[in-house]
């Protein structure tokens, strides 16, 4: 499984995933296994031969019970295994703390890194890191510390391993900043064989980061804010600009960085970032945005944070062309308090997480259109922790599949699912093999996400690949809701998400093997030791159970090359030597040689994904427009697919329906029905978006068709879908006429025609002497003032009391007059104030070359004028200074309290 998170807070990005047990979301090449502290090993070793048996109100109950299948292991299949299994103890290691990485596709190479948690001043007397190799899939590993110099690596990020079937390979030197110039990095081109020592020219302040296809291509910030680019594999390094605090690859071998001006102090804290792109690799750049908090890249996507307004909430700009072109993305905006978070994305589509406002742990899930600027609500009250921990989870194993929790009113969890890309929201079905009890009304599958394994409830988040098509493994609990007082137990699902049935009792560490053929699970035991794996060949529904080793360990935890080709798993853990120290020890078991039969065709069968047993044979299987067939092993196959499997699928399209479609901005599907309904607070069907300098009128049926969706004929939208272009800023163009019938008006005798000529030719002459005589008058007046002209027409403001300014809130007027919080009058003149960003509304600035106040109309400043509901309108006169002295003339602005809109300008005097 696979996902990728992106939070968009007030001043940072941040990457989150999910992968297997430990796995390193930024590489999923790479896992890390950690021991406990010494005073935690010597509290297990001590109570090691005492189970506690005693129960406590605060242990955690078992949910509704089932049957887990067990089948017992022959002699035969026991000797075969043992035969194949491979236990390496690292003897005399002190790690606290081991890195693995698989280097290439089936190459069988691991690279082990054991490092200690101390600080760099306790090893420099002896101490170092251990590296070790392993090239035959983890059954032996060599001790190759020698090959580099018994040099201490770093524990962050001291090991990068190139993209693909890349055999480089970057270890990173701890080296200490004093005294030295620059760190210490060496290079592999052949898998770990052999290191080349490169003294660099500075130190790293993050990983190096190799090009997704060209590893010879490193990119890395440095200690001073320094961007490095090396195009050699790092034999050469080149600075190519100052001020860097973040940089990401997009397309071919275009590199995004953001960077502080020269002088400027927390400029990502303040939002004055700017936003740069090269396209030559460091030779040229070109500034693509300003005044951002930072950026990020995904799915094709570019994405800022931007302020538009001091204090005003953030927005996201978005950009589908590599920063050619950014449009503001049509999403509620977020204030300080808040965050957006980017669940997943791909070329064709955004999901997107808003924060709600307080701590309310919960927001709105979004999806966008294919350009990512239009959005559209997919699930409200979408659960999202404290630590800002998502439990969105795409299923990979299942084509437009996506899990998540959402937090009810009433304070429970509940998991949902959708199979249309966020379309459409369901509960989970109850498992089949699990019966709730006579007091539970709704009875539903509920899984445990990254929210419970940060909290430690579960050791897992939901498993899925890929290549075992419609395979999904979890922990869950059945009842009511997601409950932490529950024992997790693991569910499995053989169709990505639709049935599920319970498979093992508590909590387990699992994996996914011979491209869902295989799956093997370790029993999770937070202080006992492990001895045993379990293993299933038809999809979890039965299980043996295999004892690996006679002297059972601490776990730590499995690990496997990634992308289920493979059939080998090792055990990671440690158990106590004769000394009474820790040791580190390996298990890996093959379990081809028990395997061994190739399947062949009749281990086959064809399954309709998305299919439901009582479907239409029209539309059962049809999700996103087009129906899915793959060839999958039958479940009671037992042979093995092989590293040379490939995934069969045919597709075939189908008739459009409703659920084809998303809701367009402004709309939302109204419970569980498949109509997209109108927001209430949608003034309209009219949506202005300003996209690369003109402004375009959507008017909407309150459907857009899915992201990726191929369907063909079937339903339609009625077409009053129009859009109008025009420059931002335009007057916008009124709603096109209803269409009339052909008994209408028509102008068709001669006569008939010269009227409407002579009409329209004296309304042409009123128009452009009215047009002239306003042109003088504004000339005049503006010749008079010897000032700047200014643009009001297009001024608007927002009604949010987020817009308001220090002063404004604290209760006092410019006069010094004190208001109360709640009263009209403060409203009103923090609403004006916005109106007015070149002038001070609160008190008069004696500047040589304009003044600005705000007051009420002749009457004073009563409540009976100021209260915008209950006299719409006031009046803001603005008295602009002479060069020299005196006023050159008095604008007196009036503006209205519009229903939806909040106070707009309708027009001015002098």
């Amino acid at each position: 499984m696979a996902w990728r998170l992106l939070v968009l807070g007030g001043v940072c990005f941040l990457f989150l995933g999910a992968g297997g047990q430990g796995r390193d979301h930024r590489n999923p090449r790479m896992v890390t296994f950690h021991r406990t502290q010494q005073d935690d090993w010597e509290r297990q070793v001590r109570s090691r031969p005492r189970r506690d048996t005693a129960t406590t109100t605060t242990k955690a109950s078992h949910g509704p019970t089932f049957t887990s299948c067990r089948l017992p292991l022959t002699p035969t299949e026991h000797k075969v295994l043992d035969d194949n299994t491979h236990e390496t103890g690292f003897n005399g290691d002190d790690g606290s703390s081991l890195t693995l990485t698989w280097v290439g596709d089936g190459t069988g190479v691991i690279l082990v890194l054991s490092t200690i948690s101390a600080p760099i001043d306790s090893f420099l007397e002896g101490g170092s890191s251990r590296l070790y190799r392993s090239e035959d899939y983890g059954k032996s590993f060599h001790d190759i510390s020698y090959r580099i110099n018994n040099t201490f690596i770093r524990k962050e990020f001291g090991v990068s391993a190139g993209p693909g079937n890349s055999l480089h390979v970057i270890l990173t030197a701890d080296t200490p900043v004093v005294d030295n110039p620059g760190g210490i990095i060496f290079t592999s081109t052949d898998a770990g064989l052999t290191f080349k020592s490169v003294l660099l020219p500075f130190h790293l302040a993050k990983a190096i980061t190799f090009h997704f296809l060209n590893p010879d291509y490193l990119v890395v910030v440095s200690i001073d804010s320094g961007l490095w680019l090396s195009l050699d594999f790092g034999a050469k390094w080149t600075k190519v600009h100052d001020g860097a605090h973040s940089f990401m690859w997009g397309a071919g071998i275009t590199l995004f960085f953001s960077y502080s001006p020269v002088g400027t102090v927390e400029a990502d804290r303040r939002g004055e970032l700017l936003l740069k792109r090269t396209e030559d690799l460091g030779i040229t750049f070109t500034t693509i945005a300003e005044n951002i908090f930072n950026f990020g890249y995904i799915g094709g996507f570019l994405f800022t944070s931007v302020m538009e307004e001091l204090r005003s909430p953030r927005v996201i700009y978005v950009s589908s062309d590599q920063g050619d072109n950014f449009n503001r993305a049509q999403l509620p905006s977020a204030s300080t308090e808040q965050f957006y978070s980017v669940l997943d994305g791909d070329e064709d589509m955004i999901f997107i997480h808003v924060d709600n406002p307080g701590d309310t742990f919960f927001g709105t899930m979004y999806t966008s259109d294919d350009r990512g600027i239009l959005y559209s609500k997919s699930l409200e009250r979408h659960l999202f922790g404290g630590q800002r921990k998502s439990d969105f989870t795409n299923i990979t194993s299942l084509r437009g599949a996506y899990l998540t929790n959402k937090l009810e009113e009433d304070g429970r969890i509940r998991t949902v699912i959708s199979f249309d890309r966020g379309g459409e929201w369901r509960l989970l079905n109850k498992p089949e093999n699990v019966d709730c009890g006579e007091n539970v009304k709704n009875c539903n599958l509920h899984i445990h996400g990254e929210h419970s394994r940060y909290n430690r409830i579960t050791p897992m988040l939901p498993l899925s690949e890929p290549t075992a098509i419609g395979l999904v493994i979890a922990h869950g609990g059945v009842g009511e809701s997601l409950s932490s007082s529950q024992h997790p137990d693991v569910f499995v699902s053989a169709d990505g998400g639709y049935n599920w049935r319970g498979t093992l009792k508590g909590p387990h560490h699992y994996s996914i093997l011979d491209s869902g053929g295989l799956i093997v699970a370790v029993e999770a035991h937070h202080e006992g030791q492990v001895k045993a794996i379990k293993f299933s060949t038809d999809e979890g529904q039965c299980w043996k159970v295999y004892n690996f080793t006679e002297q059972p360990f601490f776990f730590a935890g499995l690990a496997s090359e990634p992308g289920t080709k493979a059939m080998n798993i090792s055990v990671w853990g440690y158990r106590p030597e004769d000394d009474g120290q820790p040791m580190w020890v390996a298990v890996t078991i093959d379990f081809q040689s028990l395997l061994t039969r190739e399947c062949v065709d009749q281990d086959y069968e064809k399954w309709l994904a998305h299919s439901t047993r009582d479907g239409d044979p029209e539309t059962d299987g049809c999700v996103l427009g087009y129906k899915e067939t793959f060839r999958r092993l039958k479940k009671l196959s037992v042979c093995r697919n092989g590293r040379d499997y490939v995934v069969s699928r045919k597709q075939s399209p189908c008739l459009c329906t409703r659920e084809d479609y998303l809701c367009d901005y402004g709309y939302f599907r109204h419970g569980n029905s498949s109509e997209c309904v109108r927001q209430p607070n949608t003034a309209d069907q009219t949506l202005e978006v300003c996209l690369n300098g003109e402004e375009e009128e959507l008017l909407t049926s309150g459907y857009r068709k899915v992201p990726s969706d191929k369907c063909v004929g079937g339903f339609t939208p009625q077409p009053r879908v129009e859009t109008a272009i025009r420059p931002c800023g335009a007057k916008p163009s009124q709603r096109p006429p209803a269409s009339q019938s052909s008994s209408g008006v028509h102008f068709d005798t001669p006569r008939e025609r010269m009227v409407l000529i002579l009409v329209c030719a004296g309304a042409g002459i009123i128009v452009l002497v009215a047009i002239v005589s306003a042109v003088l008058t504004v000339r005049r007046v503006v010749y008079r003032s010897r000032t700047p002209a200014y643009r009001f027409s297009n001024l608007q403001i927002q009604d949010d009391d987020n817009y308001m300014t220090a002063d404004l809130e604290s209760g006092t007027s410019s006069n010094g007059t004190a208001f109360p919080h709640d009263s009209d009058d403060v409203r009103v003149v923090s609403q004006a104030s916005m109106l007015f960003p070149h002038y001070d509304l609160k008190s008069p600035r004696n500047t040589p070359k304009s003044e600005g106040r705000l007051h009420n109309s002749e009457a004073g400043p009563s409540e009976e004028h100021m209260n915008a509901t209950e006299d719409p309108s006031i009046s803001v006169s603005v008295n602009r200074e002479q060069e020299g002295g005196g006023f050159a003339a008095d604008y007196r602005y009036h503006y209205t309290n519009h229903p939806s809109r909040g106070i707009v300008a309708v027009g001015f005097d002098t």
